[in-house]
């Protein structure tokens, strides 16, 4: 099943808000599929612009390839066509080359380029990494610029020259001046996408500088608040996303930023907060503790409530 062109792709995701839905394990740590597609099934029938399936809120660097493999075509069935959806490549160059031809097999719309595995390249050598991925599919590819892999305007304007599915730029760095760059040197070329934890943070200033969309872990529990201030967002309702980002968001970060790599754990709570329960994280990540739990339930209540649904007990 062929995917979207590229450039379509890109078009597509760049006008709305984008969900990366977490994936299921069971209590023994092995992938619930049955639950994962109930949960995109769900998620799917929101206007969301893309589904990235096995993200990091997905739990990409836990999953096994054949489990990756698994999770893109779970999508790419239960979806239907409803919304893209988009395949994670990562690790070395040669897995990160398999795991972008089994997506396009699979049926997959894009592919998001997740870091290289442990080591930390000079911008040749990320470089050649990229082009390696880019001209395995013919599927659109996004970038993500982040940790070990941080491209500069240079390199990734000569990259954009010789590869024209590489037509996503998703920032996890959080570096204006270096946002600035890219913008001001590519323009329209991309499409840019906040891909730094709690995206809601930075939505607004990033908004300014040509990032209209980002990954919003939050839209897995909240799905109608997430979309509601997407649209304040783009409608730059700056008293609105200030109201929200105090009474929610910002209790929120702070919650996450009690354990390392919470940023994960945080989401799954928040799905057993609501009565979608996820299953656990698999170590080396761990799952929030049971009275923080109790925080966060307490924390989105108010908000999950306003949607007519009701918390579960």
């Amino acid at each position: 099943m062929p995917g979207m062109a590229p450039k379509e792709m890109a078009q597509t995701i760049g006008a709305g808000l984008l969900s990366f839905p977490v994936t299921h394990f069971r209590e023994d740590l092995s992938f619930d599929e049955a639950a994962y597609r109930d949960n995109l099934n769900r998620l799917a029938g929101y206007k969301v612009a893309g589904l990235f399936a096995a993200g990091g809120t997905g739990e990409f660097f836990s999953l096994t390839p054949g489990e990756v493999g698994r999770v893109v075509r779970a999508a790419v069935e239960e979806t239907k066509g409803r919304v893209p959806v988009i395949a994670p490549a990562g690790q070395g160059t040669m897995a990160a080359v398999e795991l972008a031809r089994d997506a396009e097999k699979a049926g997959a719309d894009g592919v998001l380029l997740l870091p290289p595995y442990l080591m930390t390249p000079d911008q040749e050598g990320l470089a050649a990494h990229i082009e390696a991925v880019c001209r395995a599919t013919s599927l659109g590819v996004i970038v993500y610029n982040r940790d070990n892999a941080q491209l500069n305007e240079n390199t990734l304007a000569r990259l954009c020259e010789r590869l024209p599915n590489l037509v996503g730029f998703k920032d996890g760095v959080g570096d204006v001046e270096l946002m600035t760059r890219v913008y001001a040197r590519m323009g329209d070329r991309l499409t840019y996408v906040g891909g730094l934890p709690t995206a809601e943070t930075f939505a607004l200033p990033y908004l300014e500088m040509g990032v209209t969309t980002y990954s919003s872990a939050i839209f897995n529990f909240l799905p109608e608040w997430a979309l509601s201030f997407y649209e304040k967002v783009r409608n730059r309702d700056r008293e609105a996303v200030y109201a929200e980002l105090r009474a929610f968001v910002l209790p929120y970060i702070a919650l996450r930023n009690r354990g390392r790599g919470y940023a994960v754990s945080i989401v799954k709570a928040g799905m057993t907060a609501t009565g979608r329960h996820a299953g656990p994280v698999r170590p080396p990540l761990r799952d929030l503790s049971g009275a923080e739990l109790e925080e966060l339930k307490a924390l989105i209540g108010d908000r999950h409530r306003s949607a007519g649904q009701s918390l579960a007990a």
